[in-house]
């Protein structure tokens, strides 16, 4: 597979990042001096994550820390940072408090293990941008560069037994988090419009698509994608749940094979259970087609969509429905968070400007074989 130059995320300064950090973390953890700030680097391409240590080796003046959690303030921690506007950013609006706000929601209301949250800083003067710090999660993640589904990475080298636990696991924390916490309790999540859940979901995104290609070539092949949900709507009255967003195996931690933490909730919602099921066995699709398309086996027995849902019957008692229009939902919505991507490339001059936009969108086969009935 030929891929074009890693995209770039920001254009901030990690010494001055540090500075301003360890300036801003005086008051609030005497003593303390920021080091080993790392930017992790196979995943992530909206808002920054940052890794960073806490020396607190020297003299520690008098006086508590003033997290808004109690407990011991961990020597290791990320920080969650609003995506930098001057970086041509992926979404038009990056709300850290609502999450922050999901998060601790999840923490309390679950067993399932979220980072332990520990400031929220809204005001945009200390680092450019609103942002939160949380305990680090120590453990590792299947990377998207090079994606976990190449030789060479620690899932793909591991035994099938130890891959199918992982996934075992994966589906339990979809099963869990839809069965332990009500929608009802984060109406905060609720997104404008009206309609159902699924309703608002899906008109969110194609205003999100809108968004996306305002004062540029507009995507033919997204656009059927859109009237393609509108003919196929699912007929069955829909079960609303919290959906996680963006679910799938790249955004939890792995502890060996059992998820240690439960990361990125900026795309959570309430919906029907579908939208995460689709979205984890897709997001799997998008690397394994990828893989394949380079002459590789892949991983094509992890995540497959037969076993993905008999997993998560057996574990809450609901059948998944109109797999088919979620799984291309899925693919749709990806579509034009790549299709932003590739727009940003072209911002920076690391992409020449199309002639044809739909050939910046990687999986165009797949969502193309989608709709046309003919790729599951």
């Amino acid at each position: 597979m030929t891929t074009a130059p890693r995209p770039r995320t920001t254009t901030r300064d990690p010494e001055d990042l540090t500075r301003r950090l360890t300036a801003w973390l005086a008051p609030r953890l005497p003593g303390a001096r920021v080091t080993g700030v790392t930017v992790p680097a196979s995943n992530g391409m909206s808002s920054e994550t940052l890794l960073f240590d806490l020396d607190r080796t020297g003299p520690v003046p008098a006086g508590p820390p003033t997290a808004p959690e109690q407990g011991e303030v961990p020597a290791s921690c990320a920080l969650r940072l609003a995506a930098d506007p001057a970086a041509y950013t992926i979404f038009p609006r990056y709300d850290m408090p609502r999450q922050y706000r999901i998060m601790r929601l999840v923490a309390d209301r679950t067993d399932l293990p979220v980072p332990r949250t520990l400031w929220l800083e809204e005001d945009p003067a200390h680092l450019g941008a609103p942002f939160f710090v949380m305990a680090r999660a120590a453990g590792r993640v299947p990377p998207d560069v090079m994606p976990y589904t190449y030789e060479g990475n620690w899932l793909h080298d591991a035994t099938d037994a130890e891959r199918d636990r992982l996934e075992a696991a994966s589906v339990a924390v979809l099963a869990r988090l839809h069965d332990q916490l009500p929608a009802e309790a984060a109406e905060f999540l609720a997104l404008p419009g009206s309609g159902s859940p699924l309703r608002r979901h899906v008109d969110a995104q194609h205003a999100y698509y809108t968004w996306v290609v305002d004062g540029l070539p507009r995507s033919p092949l997204i656009e059927r994608g859109f009237a393609w949900l509108a003919d196929h709507w699912p007929q069955h009255a829909e079960g609303t749940v919290l959906s996680w967003g963006d679910a799938r195996i790249g955004n939890i931690v792995y502890d060996g094979f059992e998820p240690a933490a439960i990361l990125d909730w900026e795309m959570a919602a309430p919906g029907p259970r579908e939208l995460d099921l689709g979205w984890m066995i897709y997001l799997h699709r998008f690397f394994q087609d990828l893989t394949e398309s380079s002459g590789r086996r892949g991983l094509p027995d992890l995540l497959r969509r037969d076993r993905v849902e008999s997993r998560y019957a057996a574990l809450t008692g609901h059948r998944p429905r109109a797999m088919e229009f979620h799984t291309l939902y899925a693919a749709l919505r990806h579509a034009v968070v790549m299709l932003r991507v590739a727009y940003r490339q072209v911002h920076f001059g690391e992409v020449p400007v199309p002639d044809d936009p739909d050939g910046l969108i990687l999986h165009r086969d797949t969502l193309e074989a989608m709709l046309a009935g003919r790729y599951w």
